[in-house]
């Protein structure tokens, strides 16, 4: 009997303590749950971890240190304020306070640049690339001209719902015959139709079209050349102007990326998706609109939207070493292979993403050429989808001497304004003849291009 009195008085005394256990493991569960949530779609990726399947797919050496690699030096001086075992006030902070990221940014940056091995090494850089180094910390620029009344981009002025896409050309301030042939073609503003199964065009059906070119500031040597008087006046005449006061050089056109999605996040919050080109495109608008209504579509289209992005894919490639290259980045400014990314010629990515990248560029360091899109895409695990549409590097095997050659593409790059209006021009007179082709088909992703 009295085994069985200190049996029960055990289980009395017990049960409460298990009971407490288990609760406050529920609890530590949960916990660790909303925090994983919170974090999910921003990775820190320490050096040795590529193994991890949570992680996004990168090359081994992409973001490994190397001492005598300007940048990725600049990049792990950076991540380490996101270390969530050195820092773990920073990990898991969401992108509130632009100033904080602009802070971490300048301390990384003077952590490496003051460094007198360092020095040196960047008084040794070509001088386009020293240049580049400069500034590339500075983020913020004045806008000299921008739409008129704060719009997204020139438009329809009946539009009926939100825009469907926002098209952002990059231009210089010379180049206004290419910027006026993309106005009287592929770019024109407002409603356009999709194409049915029969090819024809779907009235009904369709989505409208924003327009914005996005410009730096030229110091052209003609001084009789009042640039700035002139692009006033275009912005007015036009409403699709958006220019910053920074110096409009090739290795800027990553800022452009950056100044634009911040412009974008404020201005174009309702527009769905987001063509980003060169001003030497072709564009097949409607196939272009037929495309992105049948990503729309998809069963699981509200999830793939947070990371939609294609275009012509490039994998696994190495930095151009060749020193008479515009793409040349010497060894001593970045190490490793380069992460999958979308050629710069043209790309299409959701509205969703392009707030994504707005927020998580303030945690990659500047990188001189389109490689940096990627760059930013790795550090939210997300993975441009390569459609073979995308004609970045032109027609194959003479291909665009077919009839129905450009009925079946997205874009393809390297074109003149004169050749832009003739093949506007061919576009349409060829629409019945070819209205039952379909749009290049392939699965294949590059691989090891030397950009």
């Amino acid at each position: 009997m009295a085994r069985c009195h200190y049996r029960r008085a055990l289980i009395c005394v017990c049960s409460p303590c298990i009971f407490l256990l288990v609760l406050f493991l529920f609890l530590g569960i949960m916990v660790c749950s909303n925090m994983n949530k919170t974090t999910r779609s921003i990775h820190f990726v320490a050096s040795g971890s590529f193994k991890n399947k949570n992680f996004a797919s990168m090359p081994k050496t992409f973001w490994k240190l190397h001492e005598e690699a300007f940048w990725n030096q600049l990049q792990l001086t950076l991540d380490r304020q996101f270390n969530p075992i050195l820092n773990p006030q920073n990990a898991y902070m969401r992108f509130r306070s632009h100033a904080f990221y602009v802070s971490l940014m300048s301390r990384s940056f003077s952590e490496v640049t003051d460094l007198d091995p360092v020095r040196r090494k960047m008084e040794q850089l070509p001088l386009q690339m020293q240049d580049f180094v400069s500034h590339m910390k500075r983020r913020s620029y004045p806008v000299l001209i921008q739409p008129a009344d704060m719009t997204c981009g020139a438009g329809a002025v009946d539009e009926k719902e939100p825009p469907l896409l926002l098209l952002a050309i990059k231009s210089t301030a010379l180049n206004f015959e290419n910027r006026q042939a993309i106005r009287q073609t592929w770019g024109q503003a407002g409603w356009v139709a999709t194409r049915g199964m029969d090819g024809r065009p779907r009235q009904k059906v369709g989505g409208y079209i924003r327009r914005v070119f996005l410009l730096g500031k030229e110091y052209p040597r003609d001084s009789e050349w009042d640039i700035s008087e002139l692009l006033q006046e275009e912005g007015e005449q036009y409403g699709d102007i958006l220019q910053w006061d920074f110096n409009d050089t090739f290795f800027n056109l990553t800022l452009k990326d950056v100044l634009f999605w911040n412009w974008f996040s404020r201005q174009c919050s309702k527009t769905r998706f987001v063509f980003k080109g060169d001003d030497d495109v072709f564009v097949n608008t409607v196939n272009m609109i037929t495309y992105l209504h049948n990503q729309l579509e998809k069963p699981n289209a509200e999830h793939i939207m947070n990371e939609f992005m294609v275009g012509d894919v490039i994998s696994a490639a190495f930095p151009n070493r060749v020193h008479q290259s515009k793409y040349f980045v010497p060894d001593s400014f970045y190490k490793g292979l380069y992460p999958t990314y979308a050629g710069g010629g043209g790309v299409v990515y959701s509205g969703q993403l392009a707030k994504r990248l707005h927020n998580i560029s303030g945690r990659v360091h500047l990188f001189p050429i389109d490689v940096f899109v990627g760059m930013c895409m790795a550090r939210l695990n997300a993975h441009p989808i390569h459609h073979s549409g995308f004609l970045t590097f032109d027609f194959p095997y003479n291909e665009d001497k077919e009839p129905c050659a450009y009925h079946t593409i997205l874009l393809v790059h390297k074109r003149s304004p004169k050749q832009l209006i003739e093949l506007w021009d061919k576009l349409s007179k060829s629409k019945n003849q070819c209205r039952f082709v379909s749009l290049r088909v392939s699965n294949k992703r590059k691989n090891t291009r030397i950009n």
